[in-house]
């Protein structure tokens, strides 16, 4: 499926798992979800009855880029999210941030695609199944992100195992869309299209009548 922007994703999709979606564990669910969007940079979920907080998306992403792991280095207020699955230090595996500069990832990337434009390899790894005796509270829920050059602008795949769609989704795509703009411009590239993929998109109990409410 193609869409034009977040919004778009978002709102199908919000009602296709409450309508069709199985049922599991407070959740609603559907597998194996894969979509485009043609325009990364519309990433602010426009839908009223979402009431995406712009101001907390842009602190995230800020906190990403400072790869600091601990929830202390956040621009306050920390949300509950963050406090509950931080361990006793404050540090979480899902500071995104922290991962894709583990290793120099995002310097990998870079200098992979200026090298070799029609580069396969140019991926970073978050979800790593190897470190699970790490994990106490959190547990990454992006697998990895892939980039490459089409029509000579920078194309982004991104691979989620988990993905809540109304905070998760709506949350991560921003700061994806952010990293995929940051390396177009290392690369010098123009902004091409964002794949997104799930394994399991689910919408939990509490946002069953989101849309209704609203």
């Amino acid at each position: 499926m193609k869409t034009n922007n977040a919004t778009t994703a978002f709102e199908y999709y919000y009602d296709l798992i409450i309508n069709i979606g199985k049922s599991k564990k407070g959740t609603k669910y559907l597998r194996n979800i894969s979509f485009t969007m043609l325009n990364p940079l519309d990433n602010v979920i426009s839908t009223k009855w979402r009431n995406f907080n712009l101001d907390y998306a842009k602190r995230e992403w800020q906190w990403y880029l400072s790869a600091d792991r601990n929830i202390r280095a956040m621009e306050p207020p920390v949300p509950k999210i963050w406090q509950d699955i931080s361990d006793d230090n404050g540090d979480t595996f899902s500071n995104y941030g922290w991962q894709w500069q583990r290793s120099n990832q995002i310097d990998y990337v870079i200098n992979e695609l200026r090298s070799n434009p029609l580069s396969r390899r140019a991926c970073i790894s978050i979800y790593d199944a190897k470190e699970n005796q790490d994990w106490v509270r959190d547990v990454p829920c992006t697998l990895a992100i892939c980039f490459y050059i089409e029509d000579d602008s920078l194309c982004m795949s991104v691979y989620m195992r988990s993905n809540d769609l109304v905070f998760g989704f709506c949350n991560d795509q921003y700061c994806f869309s952010k990293l995929q703009e940051y390396i177009a411009k290392k690369i010098d590239k123009k902004i091409g299209y964002y794949h997104h993929s799930a394994t399991d998109l689910h919408i939990y109990e509490r946002h069953f009548d989101l849309k209704k409410n609203g």
